[in-house]
């Protein structure tokens, strides 16, 4: 008699697993909106209580967290938007920073000393935006038919430009001085009034801005404007030849990420109260590049979360990492080859963010050139290659010169 066959509790188990996993995945495609929401909420209670918990309560205090949260959520935006343009459309523009300053700017005209006007910010986060956007238009119109290297240099002028035209007109942006004094937003429904002293309450804002701008962003990446901008960053003269309208359709994505970008220009003018020239170099327009390619290029969740990580290395960890080290108490060490000796503590961290960021970059793009959270397509297609591993390229598409299944002798007659 043969004995029975043993059944393992572990395959009906992780089946179920699977199966539940898919359908909360197809959920998830079926309500993405309400996904988005759901997720942004539990997102922010997470960034509310985890400033009170240690490791990040030795790093710095609840107040000073919220307003980092704050301020990585500017680059969230900027870097958002970015991925309209490069991930989604495949157009490489380096002068970013500019529409950034023309929706900060924008918000400094309406709201500060130096125009005497003081209007409502909620009305101006859209104003400035679509500012942002009609320059995004005024911009592509003309050059969007140049491709590659060119668009890049292109953009690249675009954003040195800027920055020196506002500052050398000083009779209409104070020059180097900056427009100062902005002034904050009004008082809001259940948050009261905006102050230095009240960081949750930008906290919030910008909690609300994301959460709103991703649901679009989605909404467009699943529409047949989004499927069109894929087309063209796969093949732009195959999407011409199906009938896509490539100038007017990366237009569209040019102006759209210049909108999200003015967005963040308002709300950081209105946080920062001073807006200069300075603010708007082409190292901001690098470092979005740079959160956007981490981050996963393509994929909006990946990209926002990857802004945030980088902001809040760069701009949090690192400039705290000594007191760190000193609170836990770090102990010194000798280098035995070199006969060095290292405190960590004392080590200028700050003055090598730069270094170190560089080496995070060489290093991600050697071991995970895809991103953090990549997209999906991006990694299929960044790693191909690894699907013909052991000979299985030359059985699907032949030896070099050969039809597929001509054998050894190539199909030849």
């Amino acid at each position: 008699m043969t004995a029975p066959p043993q059944t393992s509790t572990s395959g009906p188990r992780q089946s179920g697993l699977r199966a539940t996993l898919a359908d909360l995945r197809n959920a998830s495609d079926r309500h993405r909106s309400l996904t988005i929401v759901v997720a942004m909420v539990i997102t922010t209670v997470l960034m509310y209580i985890l400033p009170a918990i240690p490791p990040l309560s030795i790093v710095q205090g609840r107040g000073i967290w919220y307003d980092s949260f704050a301020n990585a959520g500017v680059f969230v935006l900027l870097a958002m938007g970015l991925n309209v343009v490069i991930g989604m459309a495949g157009l490489l523009d380096l002068g970013y920073a500019a529409f950034f300053a023309i929706g900060a700017y924008a918000y400094a005209y309406s709201n500060s000393p130096f125009s005497g006007t003081d209007l409502p910010f909620i009305p101006m986060l859209f104003v400035g935006a679509a500012v942002a956007g009609i320059f995004g238009i005024l911009l592509g119109a003309p050059t969007l038919r140049l491709r590659g290297d060119y668009l890049a240099i292109m953009t690249l002028g675009f954003g040195e430009i800027v920055p020196i035209v506002f500052l050398n007109i000083d009779k209409f942006t104070q020059g180097t001085n900056g427009i100062g004094g902005i002034y904050r937003p009004e008082p809001l429904p259940f948050l009261g009034a905006f102050s230095p002293n009240s960081p949750f309450n930008y906290f919030i804002v910008m909690v609300v801005i994301v959460t709103i701008t991703m649901i679009l962003l989605y909404r467009l990446q699943d529409s047949r404007i989004g499927r069109a901008w894929n087309a063209i960053r796969e093949d732009e003269l195959a999407a011409a030849a199906n009938g896509i309208n490539t100038v007017t359709t990366k237009l569209l994505a040019f102006s759209l990420g210049a909108t999200t970008s003015g967005l963040a220009g308002v709300f950081n003018a209105s946080k920062l109260t001073i807006v200069s020239p300075d603010q708007f170099l082409f190292t901001v327009s690098f470092t979005v590049l740079a959160m956007v390619i981490l981050g996963g290029m393509g994929n909006i969740w990946g990209v926002a979360v990857g802004a945030f990580i980088v902001y809040n290395i760069q701009a949090v960890f690192l400039k705290s990492i000594n007191g760190v080290l000193e609170t836990i108490g770090v102990p010194d060490f000798t280098l035995p080859i070199v006969n060095l000796h290292v405190d960590l503590a004392k080590v200028p961290f700050v003055d090598y963010q730069f270094l170190l960021y560089g080496v995070a970059l060489v290093l991600m793009m050697l071991l995970r050139p895809e991103g953090l959270f990549p997209n999906q397509r991006r990694r299929q297609e960044l790693h191909i290659a690894e699907e013909f591993e052991g000979g299985e390229g030359v059985e699907t598409a032949g030896g070099m010169g050969a039809a597929p299944g001509g054998g050894e002798t190539g199909g030849t007659l």
